[in-house]
């Protein structure tokens, strides 16, 4: 399965989803650390798409950036998650979210699961497919993502 045929699946079914329902969109800046066969930074942007603090929806768009044999290589990733809490009446709670979605680069396909926090603290792993090389080295194997999520809105209420 090629990467562009996997993108326009994840993106067709996303879309249908939203198609039923008015969603709130909330723009994310992304900040984080990458391990794939060797050490990744991690900067870009997330959309979360909201309903209800249930089920969350997340698309995002980054580069990876590191060193691989000595050279510097930047790799684009493309990502979906969804976030699941159904705890009912009980705002605690909903400070955590089981994590499930899959991200892609040029270089490798990783399905992931794993735990966020207020859906900003991100911590997943899985386990990544090669498509290709980079500089000479295969992307494959354990994948594990530390990501800080931003809210823009933060951002702008702090230098108000």
């Amino acid at each position: 399965m090629n990467f562009r045929f996997a993108i326009t699946i994840l993106s067709v079914f996303f879309l249908s989803i939203f198609t039923k329902a008015q969603y709130t969109v909330h723009k994310m800046l992304t900040v984080g650390y990458t391990y794939q066969n060797q050490s990744f930074g991690e900067l870009g942007g997330k959309l979360l798409f909201l309903k209800n603090d249930d089920v969350i929806y997340r698309l995002g768009a980054s580069a990876l950036m590191g060193s691989t044999h000595s050279e510097f290589a930047i790799m684009p990733k493309l990502q979906a998650d969804v976030l699941l809490n159904f705890q009912k009446d009980v705002d605690f709670y909903h400070s955590y979210y089981f994590l499930m979605g899959a991200e892609g680069t040029n270089k490798y396909v990783a399905p992931k699961i794993g735990v966020t926090l207020f859906g900003i603290l991100d911590l997943t792993g899985g386990y990544a497919f090669p498509i290709g090389n980079l500089n000479g080295k295969e992307m494959k194997g354990l994948n594990v993502n530390f990501t800080l999520n931003i809210p823009t809105v933060f951002i702008h209420d702090m230098f108000k």
